[in-house]
């Protein structure tokens, strides 16, 4: 193999793909990227053997080949080569590849190529379930309910994001049973076959990252067997789906709320974000309602306390409750402008954010028990 480029090029597609390269696998090859140059076009691929990702990059070949690198050592490396045209030429008997860029020269041993995995193809109209999707609208629904997700890898379904699609609804929801993100956007053009899937947060916020660093249009998703596909342009994105039932989000949320209240979102969130610098060490946050105000206060022993009122449309007994600063501030900062609509029922039942203009923004959030 033996393929000219730019050190820009290969460094932009390298940050790209080198985040799904494992980093714990006992498979020495899936801590590397694969090269793959065949008729004139070439593609780094790496996997962690949950996520896949295939990128092109602007090359010219001069002879065919697949080879497997260390995928950190050679991002490294490309960080340091001088701005300019390079050449990478594997050495079968020395079994390295050869980098050179301007007087800089670097030969780096390969990984076993045999031990790579095929990673799976972009969708097939004829095999899979394809829907294309307005790459905008599917990547902003993400953003609003990707935090929510779990990260506990003991409880798998939590990790995921479901995601449902049908007409010209999109949905997605996310939980990690503290809190729960639910988004409906909806789609400028109803989708001929809707779709349900469970789908690896991390592996859509790796496609989050992808379409805001391209100008593509669409993204064309393809369904198979415990797998999706994701084709953003010549990049390809695949993920193992997660088995189980996730939860009835719907049951989840109150019938009814006693308060239901209009604040404008960007002066809750700013009171928020100043008070939790005194919610430390897993101190929570207070909201104590009383007639006409609502008073956010946070103190952590040996730390110190802050607090501030804000004027709010609140009526009826005074009450005080708690929350995670994080999580509320997570749901505040999703709602991207205007009124946020606080619904809550008392201090011990979760309270519900919603965003203010019906686009279809839910965010559910359990209290804390204070210690009076």
């Amino acid at each position: 193999m033996k393929l000219s480029t730019t050190s820009r090029e290969l460094l932009s597609q390298l940050q790209t793909v080198t985040r799904v390269a494992s980093s714990r696998s006992a498979v020495q090859a899936l801590s590397g990227v694969q090269l793959a140059a065949a008729e004139g076009a070439v593609e780094l691929r790496a996997t962690d053997m949950e996520v896949s990702l295939r990128v092109p990059l602007i090359a010219t070949v001069e002879r065919d080949g697949t080879v497997v690198l260390p995928a950190r050592l050679l991002l490294d490396v490309a960080r340091q080569l001088p701005d300019g045209p390079m050449t990478l030429e594997l050495r079968q008997a020395e079994q390295d590849v050869e980098i050179v860029c301007g007087p800089a020269r670097f030969h780096i041993r390969t990984l076993r190529n045999e031990d790579f995995p095929t990673l799976p193809t972009r969708a097939d109209a004829a095999g899979d379930q394809v829907v294309t999707m307005p790459a905008g609208a599917f990547v902003g629904t993400i953003g609003k309910v990707a935090r929510s997700a779990s990260r506990d890898e003991t409880r798998p379904i939590l990790t995921g994001i479901l995601v449902s699609a049908s007409g010209d609804e999109l949905r997605m929801v996310a939980t990690d049973s503290y809190r729960l993100s639910v988004k409906e956007t909806k789609l400028e053009a109803p989708i001929e076959q809707g779709f349900e899937a469970n789908v690896p947060a991390r592996a859509l916020q790796e496609l989050e990252r992808i379409v805001q660093g391209g100008d593509a249009s669409e993204i064309r998703i393809g369904l198979r067997e415990n797998q999706v596909v994701f084709e953003v342009g010549a990049t390809v994105l695949s993920s193992r789906l997660i088995d189980g039932q996730f939860p009835n989000y719907r049951q989840l949320l109150p019938d009814t709320y006693e308060h239901e209240l209009h604040v404008p979102g960007d002066e809750l969130a700013g009171v928020v974000r100043r008070i939790s610098l005194m919610a430390q060490k897993n101190a929570p946050l207070r909201l104590a309602f009383q007639e006409g105000e609502l008073t956010v206060s946070a103190q952590t022993p040996d730390v110190g306390e802050a607090s501030e009122p804000l004027p709010v449309p609140f009526t009826g007994e005074p009450f005080e409750i708690g929350f995670n600063p994080d999580f509320l501030r997570d749901g505040l900062e999703s709602v991207e402008s205007g009124d946020v609509v606080l619904k809550l029922i008392s201090p011990l039942r979760p309270g519900l954010i919603e965003a203010g203009d019906g686009s279809g923004f839910l965010y559910l959030i359990m209290p804390i028990r204070l210690n009076v």
